[in-house]
């Protein structure tokens, strides 16, 4: 559905015909090609969870020590085991759904991981696939798709456990601007992808055929049931589909085998501290989710884990309600507390809440959601990473600088007139300096950028922890800062450092 994928990984090599009776007797068995070819995005989202904040952070010690012992499992009790899960949609047995079994079981940490985060994830999952009457077993390609990781960001730039592109995310009712990303929203997320699912389920009203679509498209299915002689099975069309999405079915059936059948093949899920008792609340303005930490006492990580959608911290609730998920102790202190929470530091965490910025046809008056940036690219970074970033589309970035291509250089300069909710980027409290953009115009006026604040009389600059990252390593960034002095100004005794933490780099 969402992505053009520009190259496929050959995980397996060639094998004979199939060995297993496929539930269809459509299917002409000595026809298939059964090399599996996985998409280019799948290997990526799952380093992606392992080596992500939310990972590193959150995951507990196993129980006990995992060996990492493979159990071996035959043809007749893989085919049981997958007969007796409670489902709609079919999952049948073969050659290639073996292969993509025995993928996902040899790769343990990452299902241990999966299955901790299922405790968070599949209930929410669950509750609204259920309101919309869907197979409840649909919620494992969110598996398949992100690894459960609602940050993960594909090469071609689909993101959030449902991996939706930016055009399809707007069509289907995500806000997506540079401040809030809902398809990182898991709950928003999953409503838009219940959409699609019985959009086409409606065109061709097979499961399997829906699970092909979101992957490739309802034209590249459509392609494949003409190749095929108008036939509309999934297995009768698989040699004519997209080599990437003819694994896709079996991959979803991988999963669905993996995450019920763990403890035959001795994996442990990890124990997670994410929070399973929740509650929402409504902020109706501006508000920054350090604000929050702060007044409550609540780990700052533990708020970003909650709201993934709000890329910057920034809740910009000043531009209708907005929900804040959070722990369900801290949801009636934060109501508790009302107009407070959002006065506390106010100046600190918003420089100039009255900042007025131009839009692409001159200066406007009042409060503008547009603003005029430079983005220099940075090594490895694609224009369509870029465009998922800052909301907008590859064709709008091309169109404002001229582009015939889509093909940037490192060090290039890229003009991006980007929605930026009200709030403009090089005002942000929360923004990384290492990736804050140019601002080419501003107000008269305009303060201080945000990686120079005050803090009281002290004056400091916001530091993004990255892997590998010590107090003793960061200080040998800033000449005149030592160890002592960055512990002390952040308040701190534990020299432990999250990747993804921000601290504080006082000014000398």
């Amino acid at each position: 559905m969402k992505k053009l994928l520009t190259g496929f990984i050959l995980c397996f090599a060639s094998v004979a015909a199939m060995n297993a009776q496929v539930e269809n007797n459509s299917l002409d068995i000595d026809s298939l090609d059964t090399d599996v070819f996985f998409p280019e995005n799948f290997e990526s989202n799952i380093d992606s969870l392992l080596n992500s904040w939310h990972v590193q952070y959150y995951v507990k010690q196993h129980p006990r020590n995992n060996t990492g012992v493979n159990i071996q499992v035959s043809d007749a009790v893989y085919k049981d085991r997958l007969s007796k899960l409670p489902h709609i949609i079919e999952m049948p047995y073969n050659e290639v759904v073996r292969k993509c079994i025995d993928m996902y079981i040899h790769k343990r940490r990452t299902i241990e991981y999966m299955l901790g985060l299922a405790d968070f994830y599949f209930p929410m999952i669950e509750q609204t696939l259920d309101e919309n009457q869907l197979p409840l077993e649909l919620k494992y390609l969110a598996i398949v798709e992100s690894a459960l990781n609602p940050t993960a960001v594909s090469r071609a730039g689909a993101t959030g456990l449902w991996q939706f592109m930016l055009p399809t995310g707007k069509a289907y009712g995500l806000e997506i601007n540079s401040l809030v990303d809902d398809r990182r929203d898991p709950v928003k997320a999953t409503y838009a992808a219940c959409r699609y699912f019985k959009d086409m389920y409606d065109i061709y009203g097979d499961w399997h055929l829906v699970i092909a679509a979101y992957n490739c498209g309802a034209g590249n299915v459509n392609k494949a049931i003409r190749r095929a002689g108008g036939k509309r099975d999934y297995w009768a069309i698989y040699n004519y589909l997209p080599r990437e999405t003819r694994s896709y079915v079996p991959l979803f059936i991988a999963a669905n085998y993996a995450m019920n059948y763990y403890d035959q093949h001795g994996l442990i899920p990890v124990s997670t501290s994410l929070p399973l008792a929740t509650d929402t609340v409504m902020v109706n303005e501006l508000l920054h989710l350090e604000q929050v930490a702060q007044t409550l006492n609540v780990d700052i990580e533990m708020l970003r884990a909650l709201n993934p959608q709000y890329k910057r911290d920034i809740v910009p609730g000043n531009n209708g309600s907005r929900v804040l998920l959070l722990p369900v102790t801290d949801a009636s202190a934060f109501a508790g507390l009302g107009d407070s929470i959002y006065r506390y530091k106010q100046e600190e965490f918003f420089v100039n809440r009255d900042y007025v910025v131009p839009g692409v046809g001159g200066r406007s008056s009042g409060v503008s959601n547009q603003e005029r940036i430079v983005h220099r690219v940075k090594n490895g970074e694609t224009m369509g990473v870029i465009a998922n970033r800052y909301g907008v589309t590859v064709a709008q970035v091309r169109k404002w600088n001229g582009l015939k291509s889509s093909r940037v250089g490192t060090g290039t300069k890229l003009t991006l007139y980007v929605d930026n909710g009200g709030i403009p980027i090089s005002d942000q409290a929360s923004t990384d300096s290492e990736n804050t953009p140019t601002t080419v115009k501003s107000t008269s006026n305009a303060k201080a950028p945000a990686t120079a604040q005050v803090s009281g009389s002290a004056a400091f600059t916001k530091y993004k922890v990255k892997p590998g990252d010590t107090f003793s390593s960061i200080s040998q960034k800033y000449p005149g800062v030592s160890v002592k002095r960055l512990m002390e100004f952040n308040n701190t005794n534990n020299p432990k450092l999250v990747v993804g933490q921000i601290i504080k780099i006082p000014t000398v």
